[in-house]
C-alpha cells in the first residue's frame, strides 16, 4: 500500500521554487507550484519567472504536459481569476483536470481575494487552503505592502561591531566587516528597486550604491537631502549615472537655485513635505517611490535615516553584519538613532529570524514585527 502525499513538504518544494524568480517578478509576487501525484510523486515544478510572463501554475503545468489530469497541483498563492498581463490561471488549472489542488495562501489582491478559490471549487476540484500559509503570506509580504499600503517593504541593512558600533567616535565605519559580507550585501542591491541613503553618508562615504556585478534589478538610487547640497559634479553618484539613476529628495522649500543646480547634474528631484525643520517625512518619501512601483527598498545610511525609519515605523526587515570587532567609545555610533522606544514593553521584536555565518561574521536577518 502506497503512502498519501506530504502536503507541507510539497508546499514546501513550490515555495523554494517561488524564491527563484526574487528580482525577477516585482512588482507582482513570487509565487511556486508543484504538479504531484495523490502518492507525492513530483511530476513538474514551475514558478513565475518575470513579470510580464506566465505564473508559476502555467509553467508547472506546461512542463507535466498531460500528466496533470487527475494529479495534484500546490500553489503558494492562490490562482488568478482575472484579465492582466496573463490570461486567468484558474481557468488552466480546471482545463488541465486536476483533481486536487493545494494553495499556500489566498491572494489578498481585492479584484482576486478568494475568487479564484471558488472557481476552482465550482467546477468540482477539491480545494485546500492554507497549506505552509505562514511562509507563503510573508513570500508575498512586500507585494501586499505596495498594494494595500502603497509604500514598498523596507529593508534596513547595517554593519557594526560585536559592542554595537557602526562607526568610531570620529565618524570612521572603512570597513568593519570582511569582502565576504560585503558581496552579500551587493547580491541584495541587486535585488531592490531602490537604495536610500542620506547626505550625511554621501557627504562622508561618497558610495555608488550600485550592484557589483550587477543583479537582475538596476535599483534607483534615493539621497534623502533636506537643502540639496550634497551632490556635485564630482560625486560617485553623479560619475555613476550611466549605472543608474539618482533620485534627491529635498524639502519642499529648499532653494530654486539649488533644486535647479541638481537638475543640471542630471539627477531627478523630488520636493517633500518636511516632519519638522531641515528633516524630511520620510513617509512621504515612501509614498513616492511607492507611486513609482518601487516594491523592495533597501536603506544604507547613518544612524539618523534609520532611526527617523524606526519612530515612523517604516522598518519591514533587518539585514545585521556583525563582525567581531570591537570599537568602544561612549560617543561612537550605534545603528539606529532618533527618539527610539520609551520603553521595553513598547519595543517591536524581530520575527522570522534567519542566521548566516559569513567567515567570522555574522548576519541576522528578520522581520520587523509591530503587533
Amino acid at each position: 500500500m502506497t503512502s498519501p502525499a506530504d502536503p507541507v513538504a510539497l508546499m514546501q518544494l513550490a515555495l523554494q521554487h517561488a524564491r527563484h524568480g526574487e528580482g525577477y517578478v516585482e512588482p507582482n509576487p513570487m509565487v511556486g507550484a508543484v504538479v504531484a501525484t495523490a502518492e507525492g510523486t513530483v511530476i513538474s515544478t514551475g514558478h513565475h519567472q518575470r513579470f510580464g510572463e506566465p505564473h508559476a501554475e502555467i509553467n508547472a503545468i506546461r512542463a507535466a504536459g498531460s500528466a496533470t489530469v487527475g494529479n495534484d497541483l500546490y500553489v503558494t498563492l492562490e490562482p488568478c481569476s482575472h484579465f492582466g498581463k496573463t490570461p486567468p490561471c484558474a481557468d488552466a488549472v480546471i482545463k488541465a483536470g486536476f483533481r486536487r489542488v493545494f494553495v499556500g495562501c489566498q491572494d489578498p489582491a481585492p479584484h482576486v481575494a478568494g475568487q479564484g478559490i471558488q472557481r476552482l471549487r465550482n467546477a468540482g476540484l477539491e480545494v485546500t487552503v492554507g497549506v505552509c500559509e505562514t511562509e507563503s503570506r510573508r513570500l508575498v509580504a512586500p507585494f501586499v505592502m505596495l498594494m494595500l499600503q502603497r509604500r514598498p517593504w523596507i529593508h534596513a541593512k547595517w554593519a557594526m561591531t560585536l559592542d554595537g558600533r557602526i562607526a568610531s567616535r570620529t565618524g570612521h565605519s572603512e570597513w568593519i566587516s570582511s569582502d565576504a559580507s560585503r558581496a552579500l550585501v551587493h547580491q541584495l542591491r541587486g535585488r531592490m528597486d531602490a537604495i536610500i541613503t542620506g547626505a550625511g553618508t554621501v557627504r562622508s562615504d561618497d558610495p555608488l550604491l550600485t550592484a557589483r556585478p550587477a543583479g537582475p534589478r538596476t535599483p534607483l538610487r534615493v539621497v534623502i537631502d533636506a537643502d540639496g547640497l550634497s551632490l556635485h559634479a564630482d560625486t560617485n553618484l553623479i560619475k555613476s549615472l550611466s549605472q543608474g539613476s539618482v533620485l534627491v529628495c529635498v524639502a519642499d522649500d529648499a532653494a530654486t537655485d539649488d533644486v535647479g543646480r541638481l537638475k543640471s547634474l542630471g539627477v531627478e528631484v523630488a520636493a517633500c513635505a518636511a516632519s519638522e525643520p531641515g528633516r524630511i517625512d520620510l513617509r512621504v518619501v515612501m509614498a513616492e517611490l511607492g507611486r513609482r512601483g518601487c516594491t523592495n527598498v533597501l536603506t544604507e545610511a547613518g544612524s539618523g535615516i534609520l532611526g527617523s525609519l524606526f519612530d515612523s515605523s517604516l522598518i519591514d526587515e533587518v539585514h545585521i553584519f556583525i563582525a567581531p570587532r570591537l570599537i568602544g567609545g561612549a560617543s561612537a555610533h550605534g545603528p539606529i538613532g532618533g527618539l527610539g522606544r520609551e520603553s521595553i514593553p513598547a519595543i517591536p521584536n524581530v520575527k522570522q529570524i534567519r542566521h548566516t555565518s559569513i567567515g567570522d561574521d555574522l548576519l541576522i536577518e528578520g522581520d520587523v514585527c509591530r503587533e
